[in-house]
């Protein structure tokens, strides 16, 4: 049977089948897991799900799940999430996302929350753990200085995050004289040249790590 795999934002369908033949399926939602037991898929990967519109997939169904011998795999967004949460019961984390959700480095559901088309599934606004990565990156690079990546940090987290778009962002952060004019038209093409999209970088390593569990 093939592995069920719920994605759709960080990386869209036909992305991931390129990486994985697997049965795909937009974010989870709370329930998905256990209608799935019906059918007990060997493993079941999640990548996306809903946040705040509607009920998140909870704790126990994926216990559940794990308990009746499902291998499931998580990272990149909520499965991220819940994997930092439930990895001592036997859930399996990958990649950047679920290591900094563990090790406390960051904490809330907000950073990697995204609104995204209903249909296409395509995100319409950027993820706080995207700015975040992407900001150090630039410091890294000498384009920004600690303060100011602070700066935009505290901005962006300020910012609803359906509202989430680079746009925005430095808007914000001139108006609030976190950076110049001069810097704001310096960081708006630095954004798109050094963007890092982590949640997807993760949704792949999502995709790999089920791969390489079908094939040992």
């Amino acid at each position: 049977m093939k592995p069920v795999v719920f994605t759709g934002t960080s990386i869209n369908h036909q992305d991931a089948e390129k990486i994985l033949d697997a049965d795909y399926r937009s974010p989870v939602r709370r329930d998905d897991i256990r209608k799935l037991m019906k059918s007990l898929p060997d493993i079941i990967g999640i990548i996306d799900g809903v946040f705040f519109d509607s009920a998140a997939v909870a704790h126990r169904e994926i216990i559940e799940a794990i308990r009746n011998g499902i291998i499931i795999v998580g990272g990149a967004s909520m499965g991220a999430i819940r994997a930092s949460e439930l990895d001592s019961y036997g859930m399996i984390g990958v990649g950047r996302i679920y290591e900094m959700y563990r090790n406390g480095v960051i904490d809330s559901d907000d950073e990697v929350a995204v609104t995204f088309d209903a249909e296409t599934m395509k995100p319409l606004s950027i993820p706080l753990l995207n700015v975040r990565v992407t900001v150090k990156a630039l410091v890294d690079l000498g384009i920004l200085n600690n303060d100011e990546s602070a700066g935009i940090i505290g901005i962006t987290r300020k910012i609803f995050y359906p509202d989430r778009n680079y746009q925005n962002i430095l808007n914000e952060c001139m108006e609030k004289g976190v950076i110049s004019r001069e810097k704001k038209e310096i960081l708006a093409d630095s954004f798109r040249k050094y963007y890092i999209d982590a949640k997807r970088e993760d949704a792949v390593l999502v995709l790999e790590k089920i791969k390489e569990l079908m094939d040992a």
